[in-house]
C-alpha cells in the first residue's frame, strides 16, 4: 500500500480502528460495522488503505481466530467485545476488509486487493519481540489477572503477530499496553518512539496520549 496512507497524523490501520471503536463502547455488530465504515472513510478514504492492508496481513497469516480476537479485545478493553457478541475473529477481519475495499473503489473503481506484503526485516521483528518480552510480565499481570476483565493469552498472541509482521505487531503491542493501561517507564516510552521511527511510523502513531507513563516505574 502507498506510504502516504501511513502518515495521517493519527494511529493507523487496525490499531487505529481499535482506538476509535473503543470510545464509546459499541454493543452490537451493526453498530461496530457503522464505526468501521466511518473510520474507513476518514481522510477522504485514505485510512481504508492501511486498514485493509492490516486485515489482509492477518487473514493471510497462521494466526488463529482466537489470536485475532485476543489482540482485538486487549486493545479495545472489550469495548467492542467479539467474544460476548459471538463474532469469529477472522470473520470480523473479513467484514472490515470488505468495507475498506468498497470505500477504496468509490475513488478507484478498478481497485483489486492484492496479497499484503509483510515487513520481513528480521532485525525489526526481533526488536519488537524484545519489547514484548520486556513488558510481557506487566502486560500479563494487567490482562490475564485483571480483576473484572481478565484476558489470558495476550502476550503469546503478540509474539505470533510480530513474527508475521513487525509493524503491525508493534502497533498491536502498543494498543494492548494502552488498552489495559499498563504503567510504563519513561525509558520504555523513548524506546517505543525510536522503534516506531525505525518502522517508518510517525510519532503520532506511537504516542496518541493514551500511555500510562510513570517516572518511578523501572524496566
Amino acid at each position: 500500500m502507498a506510504q502516504p496512507h501511513r502518515h495521517l497524523g493519527v494511529d493507523i490501520g487496525l490499531s487505529g480502528l481499535i482506538k476509535w471503536i473503543r470510545y464509546p463502547a459499541v454493543n452490537s455488530e451493526t453498530a461496530g460495522l457503522d464505526v468501521v465504515t466511518s473510520v474507513a472513510d476518514r481522510f477522504d478514504g485514505a485510512f481504508a488503505h492501511q486498514l485493509l492492508r492490516d486485515c489482509l496481513v492477518l487473514l493471510d497469516s497462521p494466526l488463529s481466530s482466537r489470536d485475532i480476537e485476543v489482540l482485538w479485545l486487549a486493545g479495545t478493553f472489550r469495548a467492542f467485545d467479539l467474544e460476548r457478541l459471538g463474532i469469529d475473529g477472522r470473520v470480523w477481519l473479513r467484514r472490515i476488509a470488505d468495507i475498506c475495499t468498497d470505500r477504496i473503489r468509490r475513488t478507484d473503481p478498478s481497485f483489486t486487493p492484492d496479497a499484503a506484503a509483510t515487513a520481513a526485516d528480521e532485525a525489526l521483528k526481533e526488536a519488537v519481540r524484545a519489547e514484548i518480552r520486556s513488558v510481557g510480565p506487566a502486560l500479563e499481570q494487567a490482562t490475564a489477572h485483571h480483576s473484572y476483565s481478565p484476558l489470558p493469552g495476550v502476550v503469546p498472541a503478540l509474539y505470533r503477530a510480530a513474527d508475521v509482521d513487525a509493524d503491525l505487531g508493534f502497533r498491536l503491542l502498543l494498543r494492548a499496553v494502552k488498552g489495559y493501561f499498563v504503567p510504563i517507564s519513561e525509558a520504555r516510552y523513548e524506546r517505543y518512539l525510536a522503534l516506531g521511527a525505525g518502522l517508518g511510523l510517525g510519532e503520532d502513531v506511537v504516542d496518541d496520549t493514551d500511555f500510562n507513563i510513570w517516572p518511578d516505574v523501572t524496566d
